[in-house]
């Protein structure tokens, strides 16, 4: 890249986070986890959407991102991939209830496709010098998204009394808006590497000669076994049944959870932004162990509310919550690119999404055996994913980000 990228560039990428975040909070959060409460859906069902998203997601996430490091061209898959997400958005609760869920599966693969060429694109709008702040940026603007997706929720749901089908129309068409800019204004400078494009039938291959390439390089499998344990823990969480637990196991209701929510977005905004000041001067994997902790103990404390049914734990354990999210996707995202050679950042952020993915598939597996099957009920379930993330701060703990030299081989050939 020549110069400092433009700042119409960097906001338009930076909104797209907003943009997602609506789907991910407003949709996948709260929304269907209430629509799914209302018609009877125990949360295996919800378990099984999740996991079969995943395992299309594994193998697509990988193709995508060597696919767009061949060409150096990104956004012409991240404009397909949202587009496909939106239109099964508008759609979910318009037929019968197995609709809904085929429907909900489309959105989750396209948002996940798209996220591993949306990261990537995270080097063309930034700086060595400053991408710890721009990707800290794109946190907070998610979290306002957040609000975005709430306060669209309410209007649609609670004071128009659109229901379900109304509210979905409604933050589809939201996320389509605030992904416009990032359709039109992110500048990328293609670089395309001397490897062929692959097609879809060398996923598999790939996806295992990827990994052997990411063993060549210092922390990089480590980082990403690491990150496979707390997002099997996080992407748990948002992926609806936090809403569940709180609304089976503390009784709240849906108002309740939607402010309880909102004080964690707002403590989101204050730990993405908080990191990404931080990130260009410390460790962002020294900040990634610290958060870390700080999800075991709060997991463990939303543990003995449930136990004990101490509503009013939640309202302090949200905020904190609130913070250790947005710290830590702001951290992840930056270690990435610190661990990675330019020539396979897209390639590796592809793996990334994989164990992001593969978190999705065994974390509500985890989930809906512990709560359905085993009948140990939903706090046991949430104890295991603090489990799971004590092992992710172990993992990491000899992982190094520190300045990498790379052979000439490494860099991206311009």
């Amino acid at each position: 890249m020549t110069g400092l990228p433009a700042r119409r560039s960097v906001w338009s990428w930076v909104i797209y986070d907003l943009a997602n975040t609506i789907f991910a909070l407003g949709v996948v959060g709260l929304y269907i986890p209430e629509w799914m409460g209302d018609v009877g859906r125990p949360d295996s069902h919800l378990a099984a959407v999740q996991i079969a998203a995943a395992i299309v997601v594994v193998f697509l996430a990988p193709w995508a991102g060597a696919r767009t490091d061949a060409t150096g061209i990104r956004l012409p898959a991240l404009r397909l991939t949202t587009l496909v997400a939106v239109a099964a958005t508008f759609f979910l609760d318009t037929g019968p209830e197995p609709l809904t869920l085929v429907l909900l599966f489309v959105a989750i693969v396209g948002v996940n496709t798209g996220s591993v060429v949306y990261d990537a694109l995270l080097v063309e709008v930034s700086t060595p010098e400053n991408r710890g702040w721009v990707s800290g940026l794109g946190v907070g603007m998610g979290y306002l998204g957040s609000f975005v997706g709430l306060g669209i929720g309410l209007v649609a749901h609670d004071v128009l009394g659109w229901g379900h089908a109304g509210t979905f129309r409604t933050l589809a068409l939201a996320f389509l808006v605030f992904s416009i800019p990032a359709f039109v204004w992110v500048e990328e400078h293609p670089r395309p590497t001397p490897d062929p494009k692959p097609g879809l039938g060398d996923v598999a291959r790939r996806v295992v000669a990827a990994w052997g390439t990411a063993r060549r390089y210092d922390g990089v499998t480590r980082f990403l076994v690491g990150r496979f344990l707390y997002t099997d823990a996080i992407n748990t969480l948002l992926a609806g049944f936090l809403a569940r637990y709180v609304m089976e196991e503390l009784e709240m209701t849906s108002t309740d959870v939607s402010l309880l929510l909102g004080s964690a977005i707002a403590a989101a905004i204050a730990g993405g932004l908080g990191a990404a000041r931080l990130l260009d001067r410390v460790s962002p994997v020294r900040m990634l162990r610290i958060v870390l902790v700080v999800w075991v103990v709060g997991l463990l404390a939303v543990v003995a509310a449930g136990v004990s049914g101490t509503r009013s734990l939640a309202w302090v354990l949200g905020p904190v919550g609130g913070v250790a999210l947005g710290a830590t996707w702001a951290a992840d995202r930056v270690v990435m690119t610190r661990i990675s050679p330019p020539r396979h950042l897209g390639e590796f952020y592809g793996l990334y999404a994989t164990v992001g993915r593969f978190a999705t598939i065994l974390g509500p597996l985890i989930w809906a055996l512990v709560v359905d099957f085993a009948g140990w009920g939903r706090s046991a379930a949430m104890g295991v994913l603090g489990l799971l993330v004590a092992a992710a701060w172990w993992v990491l703990r000899k992982v190094d980000d520190g300045p990498r030299t790379w052979a000439p081989g490494d860099l991206v050939q311009r």
